[in-house]
């Protein structure tokens, strides 16, 4: 059953789920009105250009109920090809993002979402309340007055919608049960994706269980309960009750920040950011993380207001790709390589689960920010202070948490994240049942995405927070103007204790020769052995990495080609499907070096033979007629 107990979970995370009624007399904690954000005449997050096309549904309708003063119309409508559900929710057709034209097109979103609502038991709904948001792309919206009265049609008692649809993945999953509108780290605009995700009961990805249902429901539906209330007014906080169902617009800050402080010592944070010898540089890459940046990181933390650019949320992200790496956030990455840099750089990408932690002319790989931030949390985050209580990180990402985990002691997952093919890949989902079973605190994938059991998904803001907190902590006994301990220190002295995992990642947009690519690669995984020789390299075993989650037992397979060297040296091969233009072919090569004297190298040049000899055993171009693949990291 849905919860929504106080607008957003405690810190400590529980699986017991609270049901609150929407005839309850007392409101949600996220009516407080939104006063401490960019004020709404400067930056409205509405823009004002016309729509280039409408929104398509059948007119020919039945009405069905009318429960105290709703009228509910039954649309008719016929199942359309192509809603496979994946990503806990339906962005992917085939091998290509879904367009927003897709979409637009007649019932198509309304049949889904219909779909949702016949795959649930009514009690997990029927006056229950629901959370709305999303990154602020095109289409979001008018996706939200559609969610809005098909849920009204099915029975919910209440919706909570950021104001203008905005909130962030993170915000979103805070509470139990939601609808999140987005297409993750993709570009947005008319021509670009869009997407949506469904949350569960726990604030999880919603479970392959229930998304396979979805899929069925789309084959066979017949019609869509909608109600008929008028397009609600997403610009402005405040209360809308039509009969028994209500409409609360809220500020999708507010509550999210009052979270966060009871996970960090802000004033901690504070005493860093308004040092006169410390600059701070976020950029929120116009995505919805703009709407979070100056209510955290200014108002309450008093950064300077030009520490953020692209502050403001953009429906299509100002012709920008919100992939916060070393390629889409260029202009950060040049701000940070500066001879002028400041000291702590960040970003987050369209969403706000994925992060890209910078010093001064200093890049944090996301398996050595996972990392970093376990050894330090129980000293610097207060939310950790007894410890965590697990570690856990994707199969691709390094082994640098593992060795963190292995000198403290804590219990180590590997392979949380379920990333099946293209058409399936449900992050986090796993890790949620570990958090919820109590045995895992932090985790981290290789593409940028980190977080802990606070809530149930991964966190750029909370990942930012936490590295200031570090810092933070490394220099709370300096003097005004005493030289400060920089993020590359850090990261150099925990190379130090734990040694150096180097790590590059390698993507391609896929084809139909990278899907051919695969099957090679698992071919001749399954017919080597142990002892071989790959040029000045031995075999200590290749597979097609399974993962049996330790809590359900539920098994993911297929999930990427290891090629594992005796050395500890590591190549990974996986086709995912997170891309915009398609499922993208990723390469992840490691090698362990724990020689203090050599950990300054550049992470290509130690790696050089490494990345040589994954070019070549993959054959890439001759699959592709890919030279080297587009994005590097």
């Amino acid at each position: 059953m849905f919860m929504f107990s106080s607008a957003f979970r405690s810190s400590k995370r529980s699986s017991n789920a609270i049901w609150i009624p929407s005839s309850s007399s007392s409101s949600s904690s996220f009516s407080n009105l939104y006063t401490n954000g960019f004020p709404l005449k400067n930056n409205s997050f509405s823009l004002s250009h016309p729509r280039s096309f409408s929104i398509k549904v059948s007119s020919s309708s039945t009405t069905i109920a009318e429960p105290e003063g709703i009228k509910i119309t039954s649309v008719p409508t016929k199942p359309i090809e192509g809603q496979k559900t994946g990503t806990s929710g339906l962005r992917k057709r085939k091998f290509y993002l879904l367009q927003v034209k897709v979409f637009m097109e007649e019932n198509y979103l309304s049949n889904w979402i219909q779909s949702l609502f016949n795959s649930l038991p009514p009690e997990d709904y029927k006056n229950g309340v629901l959370v709305l948001g999303g990154d602020g792309r095109y289409f979001n919206r008018e996706a939200s007055q559609i969610i809005i009265k098909i849920a009204a049609g099915n029975g919910i008692g209440k919706i909570l919608v950021g104001r203008d649809g905005i909130m962030s993945t993170a915000a979103v999953s805070a509470a139990n049960g939601g609808f999140i509108m987005s297409a993750s780290h993709n570009p947005g605009g008319l021509e670009y994706g869009w997407g949506i995700k469904f949350n569960y009961n726990s604030g999880q990805p919603a479970p392959e269980s229930i998304t396979d249902k979805i899929y069925g429901n789309t084959l066979f539906i017949s019609e869509i309960k909608m109600a008929e209330i008028p397009d609600i007014d997403l610009s402005h906080t405040g209360v809308t009750n039509y009969g028994n169902f209500t409409v609360e617009v809220i500020d999708p800050v507010s509550d999210y920040l009052e979270l966060m402080e009871t996970v960090f010592d802000f004033q901690l944070i504070k005493s860093l950011l308004t040092r006169s010898n410390f600059r701070f540089a976020f950029d929120a890459m116009h995505a919805v993380t703009g709407a979070y940046a100056k209510p955290i990181f200014v108002d309450k933390l008093e950064a300077h207001l030009d520490s953020i650019s692209n502050g403001v949320p953009l429906e299509d992200f100002g012709h920008g790709h919100p992939d916060p790496n070393l390629t889409y956030a260029k202009d950060l990455v040049n701000t940070m390589y500066s001879e002028e840099a400041p000291d702590f750089g960040a970003a987050s990408d369209g969403d706000c689960d994925r992060n890209m932690i910078l010093g001064k002319k200093f890049f944090v790989t996301p398996p050595d920010s996972v990392a970093i931030i376990a050894a330090n949390a129980q000293e610097a985050i207060p939310y950790f202070h007894g410890g965590p209580k697990g570690l856990a990180q994707s199969m691709p990402t390094s082994g640098a948490l593992d060795r963190v985990a292995e000198k403290l002691g804590l219990t180590f997952f590997l392979g949380y994240i379920l990333q099946t093919p293209w058409y399936f890949c449900s992050r986090f989902l796993l890790a949620g049942n570990l958090m919820d079973a109590g045995k895992l605190s932090i985790c981290g994938e290789e593409s940028f995405g980190t977080g802990s059991d606070h809530i149930c998904e991964k966190d750029g803001i909370w990942a930012v927070l936490a590295w200031l907190s570090i810092i933070a902590y490394r220099n709370k006994d300096k003097k005004p103007g005493e030289r400060l301990v920089p993020v590359s220190n850090v990261v150099k002295q925990h190379w130090t204790t734990y040694g150096r995992n180097f790590f590059s990642s390698y993507e391609e947009c896929a084809s139909e020769g990278a899907n051919k690519m695969i099957e090679y690669l698992r071919d001749l995984a399954s017919k080597n052995k142990a002892g071989e020789k790959y040029g000045n390299y031995v075999l200590q075993f290749a597979d097609d990495f399974s993962y049996t989650d330790p809590v359900d037992g539920s098994v993911a397979s297929k999930q990427g080609v290891r090629f594992v060297f005796t050395d500890g040296s590591r190549i990974i091969f996986r086709l995912s499907g997170t891309s915009s233009a398609g499922a993208t072919f990723r390469i992840y090569i490691e090698q362990f070096e724990p020689d203090a004297s050599k950990h300054d190298m550049d992470a290509q040049v130690a790696l050089k033979s490494l990345i040589d000899l994954a070019l070549s055993v993959s054959k890439l171009k001759g699959f592709t007629g890919r030279e080297k693949p587009t994005v590097i990291t």
